[in-house]
């Protein structure tokens, strides 16, 4: 173990563990014996590191967190799968990661500069991208897909096989029980879609007319009348060649659950 390590004596340290440089672990914390902790990476005390869990470079874990305890599905019979966790997030207090069922992904996945604030919980599957934020108490069921730069609501809770595309924001208290696009706004009880996020996005400084393409490509499939397929159809037809625009028109075809419905209308879409 490196001599710039920090390990309070009371914590226990499988001994096939992998601790990196400099990495402080602080007291009662329990570290398993399949777990790998990257240089740099700060655990509080009270915390439980178990399972194949991977964590990365540079992330502040606090105390009292669950990180690669089983999947709460009752057909999981302790087969080796993971949870990875990159760089430089910070998870505070009393958050809960599950590892993956072998049935799902194989992996619960959050990716590096992500701030997931007290009593989140991360279930097994997951798949977070990079800079997503979610606030206190925000739960993900099995199996959500969260794109880069997601943000989440305190106590807002996402059932499972749901998708959040990139830069969504998602209010707190909604309960989401379908994919929200990328770049969209929801909010509510049976969340629904609140138009774009024009403030995240120019924040990421994409280009105005990009904006406004994306706004035409969503007026086109939320608000123009049509079913689905027809909408999603004319809207490519009228989209541009800008990513973020490709982007949006792919996550929409790429919906298992359908989407949450425009606020502009309590008719949710037929297939």
């Amino acid at each position: 173990m490196s001599p710039t390590t920090k390990i309070h004596p009371t914590t226990i340290i499988h001994p096939s563990a992998e601790i990196g440089e400099g990495v402080e672990i602080g007291a009662y914390s329990v570290i398993g014996e399949h777990v790998r902790i990257g240089d740099r990476t700060s655990i509080g005390h009270h915390t439980v590191i178990e399972g194949w869990t991977a964590v990365g470079q540079g992330n502040r874990i606090s105390h009292f967190v669950s990180i690669g305890a089983p999947p709460q599905d009752i057909k999981y019979k302790g087969e080796e799968t993971r949870v990875e966790i990159g760089n430089e997030n910070l998870i505070r207090e009393y958050v809960t990661i599950n590892r993956a069922t072998p049935q799902g992904r194989g992996v619960t996945s959050i990716g590096n500069g992500c701030f997931i604030m007290i009593m989140c919980h991360i279930a097994h599957d997951c798949l977070l991208g990079n800079g997503v934020i979610m606030a206190n108490l925000v739960g993900l069921s099995g199996h959500c897909l969260v794109e880069d730069d997601a943000v989440f609501g305190g106590m807002a809770g996402v059932h499972q096989y749901v998708r959040i595309g990139s830069l969504a924001m998602i209010a707190g208290g909604a309960r989401v029980g379908r994919d929200v696009p990328p770049y969209t706004l929801a909010a509510g009880d049976r969340a629904k879609l609140f138009g774009m996020n024009s403030i995240g996005l120019r924040r990421k400084k994409i280009p105005p007319q990009t904006i406004e393409q994306i706004k035409q490509v969503y007026r086109t499939i939320f608000r123009s009348g049509l079913n689905k397929k027809d909408a999603i159809e004319k809207a490519k037809k009228e989209a541009g060649p800008a990513p973020e625009v490709q982007h949006f028109l792919s996550f929409m075809e790429g919906t298992k659950r359908g989407f949450c419905p425009s606020s502009s209308s309590e008719e949710e879409w037929e297939d």
